[in-house]
This record gives structure tokens, sequence and C-alpha cells, in this order.
């Protein structure tokens, strides 16, 4: 509609009427004439053009009459419209450590020398470690039925968490379908975990050395994070008495990662028992992060945390990835071990309620996991584990004999964590240029510890073939004899 000149338009509110006069040139739009005539429920004339379709003033001089008595409303700014789109503070605050140091790495690899990359946590990447052939033929099974090809619920198919709870189930700790969260790997599961349990500002406890995505995850929500000690002259068990300190009002979580990325520690039964009694007489709920549970090496056993206490409400993460050898299929868990009923339905339904922020895991894999987890034959679980050993012991035993490095000898996980004694080696500042260098002379790239919080160490992945292992290992030791200097005062150590 196009109008030129005055055009009166009555109206009453709350039995009073009045007029809006608007003197200026300008198109405006019909949505805002009709809003005008709601708001002020009077009759307003103008001089101008209304259309349609329009661009609007940046300013409208605004002239109200009410009851015969005219006043200035004043100048009422409309919103300019302009492209205006930012990160949100969620994604501004989501940091990974791990990235940040490998991205920024500005070392190329000796071009005369293969790349060997002991870094990557990902036990398919070299092709020596392949999942069972059962496990494949479940995939295809489940595909091929044309079964689970649709939505479910968010939390899994009531099947899939009974084969999943029958799996983890004992004495010590039951569990039932209504105890297990499938999620998108076990990554997902600690994610919802950290989100059900803390609110933005208040804290969590994190091991150091630890899994960087511990961090990422939390800081993202706004959740602080509080670093606990991991020991290495005790195999890395917890600091208990700093641990303890940490806590107060604000703390909603313990996180205890048991076997150790990155470290490959497996703590005793004894340990985990003290870690349960803090947290029990501080009453703090524990987030147990086991995924490498079934990875631990013969001389050394597993104890899932919940089976050690009915006290304690804990969480415990895990998933297919590692056991199974398939950490692309992205299928975790959460198991609710709560014999008290601390958590309540609460907790419950808050991980209902927030798994369903993406629909749940992929359907073909939980349509699988009954035949994973049933008929994977034990030889399988057996050889993953003495060819991890083998490496490990191989590994550890040519890292302690170059002069300057301290490995700590690994139970379990696919990991081993090596200390730097940097006095040794005065030209590099920290963990970091160390590493760099390594990869720049030897194309050998391992992880600085400062990844996991833990400077001046850097951790070994051991699931390489075993000749890779030995010909990094090699290197290695060219690496540090090339650079390795006796410290002040210690002549005979290197006369030695």
């Amino acid at each position: 509609m196009r109008v030129s000149g005055p055009t009166p338009i009555c109206g009453t509110i709350s039995g009073i009427r009045g007029c809006i006069r608007i003197h200026h040139h300008y198109h405006l739009s019909k949505n805002l004439g009709n809003f005008l005539v709601w708001l002020l429920g009077g009759c307003f004339s103008f001089t101008g053009k209304m259309q349609d379709h329009g661009s609007l003033p940046s300013v409208l001089d605004v002239h109200v009459n009410v009851a015969g008595r005219s006043s200035v409303l004043g100048k009422v700014k409309s919103r300019k419209a302009r492209w205006s789109v930012r990160p949100s503070d969620m994604s501004n605050k989501t940091f990974n450590p791990i990235r940040a140091i490998v991205d920024n790495m500005k070392v190329k690899p000796n071009p005369n020398k293969t790349m060997i990359a002991l870094s990557i946590g990902d036990p398919t990447v070299f092709g020596n470690l392949p999942t069972d052939p059962e496990v494949t033929q479940a995939m295809k099974d489940a595909l091929d039925s044309g079964k689970f090809n649709g939505y479910v619920p968010s939390i899994g198919y009531l099947s899939s968490r009974e084969e999943v709870a029958s799996y983890y189930h004992c004495p010590e700790a039951p569990l039932e379908a209504k105890d297990v969260i499938l999620t998108s790997g076990c990554s997902q599961a600690i994610e919802l975990c950290l989100a059900v349990l803390a609110n933005p500002g208040q804290n969590i406890l994190v091991p150091r050395p630890g899994f960087s995505l511990y961090r990422t995850l939390a800081e993202s929500m706004g959740i602080e994070v509080k670093l606990y000690n991991l020991l290495p002259e005790k195999n890395w068990e917890i600091d208990l008495k700093q641990l303890e300190s940490l806590i107060d009002e604000k703390t909603v979580c313990l996180i205890v990662n048991n076997p150790s990325n990155p470290c490959g520690s497996v703590f005793s039964r004894r340990h985990l028992q003290k870690i349960l009694a803090v947290a029990a007489r501080q009453c703090v709920p524990i987030l147990a992060d086991e995924i490498y549970g079934d990875m631990v090496f013969s001389d050394s056993k597993f104890e899932p945390l919940a089976t050690l206490s009915s006290k304690v409400p804990i969480l415990s993460c895990g998933g297919l990835a590692k056991r199974w050898l398939v950490p692309g299929w992205r299928m975790g868990w959460i198991l609710i071990h709560d014999r008290r009923d601390i958590f309540g339905n609460e907790i419950r339904d808050g991980l209902t309620k927030l798994s369903q922020r993406i629909l749940g895991p992929c359907t073909l894999v939980q349509g699988a996991l009954k035949s994973i987890l049933c008929r994977t034959p034990r030889v399988f679980y057996h050889n993953t584990l003495s060819f991890l050993k083998s490496n490990a012991d191989l590994c550890y035993g040519a890292l302690a004999a170059i002069p300057g490095l301290r490995p700590i000898r690994p139970s379990g996980a696919m990991y081993l964590m090596v200390g730097i004694e940097m006095e040794h080696f005065p030209e590099f500042e920290n963990d970091v240029e160390f590493t760099e260098q390594l990869v720049a002379e030897q194309s050998v790239h391992c992880l600085p510890a400062t990844c996991f919080e833990y400077p001046n160490f850097f951790r070994v992945v051991i699931t390489v073939p075993e000749v890779m292992m030995l010909e990094a290992c090699s290197r290695i030791q060219e690496f540090c004899e090339q650079h390795y200097h006796c410290a002040e005062g210690s002549q005979e150590e290197c006369d030695k």
C-alpha cells in the first residue's frame, strides 16, 4: 500500500484515545505501522510514503496527541541491519593443548629417514592390530539385517544396554539396563558425566599428567579444573594428601583414570581403596575413566573402582575403542553405580536429557553389540595384550639404557612415559623443544608431556610394529648421544 499525506488511524487503550504523528520522509514497513497502531491504540498521521517493503530511517521524530494534548516522545532509533556473526563463548573457551602444540610445530622431519609416529593413541594406524573377524562379522550381520537403520532412544536400544549391563555385572557391582547409557564413544561419555555433575563456576579434580580432553571439555563449559599430582617415583600413584587439599565447597567431581593415559599405570587395590576413602570422606562423586580397563598386562590386575565401594557414587566410562581395537566406531557407555541412591533420579534423568542432544550413538554398532561382546574369542584379547607387553618391555629396556632418559615401566594401556633429565640436554629449554628436534633430526615423533600438564617428559605409544619400535628406540638413542652433556660435577658418571 502506498500512502501520501496524513492518514489517521483511531483506536483505544484503557479508554484513552490519542493519535501519533510521525514527521519524516521515509519508507515505513507495514509491520511497523501495524505495531504502532497496536502499541498506542490511537490515531496517527504521518507525512511521507508507506509501502510494503522498504528501508527504515535511522531516526523517527514521533509526536503523540492524547486527549488533545500534544507531546514529543523523542527520537526513536531503529535497528540498522548489518552482518555481525561471532563465535560463541563455548567455542572460544574450547582449547586442546595437544592440537595447540602439535599444530604449531614448525620443524620438518628429516627427509632421509622415514617418519615414525609414536604420538598417536590409535591402535589401528599401522595395520598390525586389526580387530577380530568375529567383530567385523557382527557389524556386517547388523547391516545386512536391515533392522538398525532408524532412530532409537537416545540412551540406546534396551537390548543393547542389557548386553552391556550383563557383560560388566558382578556381585560386587551389580548392573541392570537402567544403569547403562550408550554414548558416541568414551569421549562423549566423559562429556555427559561432566555436564550432568558440574555447573559453570564449580570445579573438578583432574590428574596431572592426565588425558587432555578433561580440561578441554570442562573449560568449554565454564568449569574450573584443579590438578592433582601423580607420582612417577611411585609408579604414578596419586598424591592423596595433595588431592584432598584441593577439595572445597565447589568441588563436584573427582576424575580417576585407571589404567592411565598417558602413564600406562595400573592402580593397586589398596591404592584404589585409599582414593575411595578420600571421596567418601569429602562426599565427592567419582568419574571413573576405565576405557583401558581390559588392557592390563599379565603381571598386573585391573580392579573396577565400583567393585570396591558401595558408599561412593561412581559414573564409570568405557567403550569398544581400545579392547576391541575399533576407536572409529564411536561406541561408548556410562555405567551408573549408585547403590545408596545418592544420585537419585535426578542424575539419571539428567544424563538421559543430555544424551538427547545428539539422539544417541550409531545404531548399527548397537545392533552388533551382543555378538561383539559374546562372540569375540578370548585368544584375540590374549594376543593383543601379549603384543603390547612385549613392545612395552622392549621399549622400556632400550630407553632405560640411554643416558639422560628415565622411562617409567608401564603395567597396561598403550603408553609409556619417559622422563628427560634436562640438565644433560642444556641446548633444549623444555620437552617441547626436545621432541621437536627429535622430529627434525631423526623423524621420530613423540608427544611432549607438556600436552598432559607434565613438562620434561614425553609419551611413547607402544602399538607400532616391533621392527618399527626397535628402529625408533635406536634413533632416540642416537639423538640423545649427540646432544647429551655431563651435568656439572658429574664427570664420574660420564666416564662410565
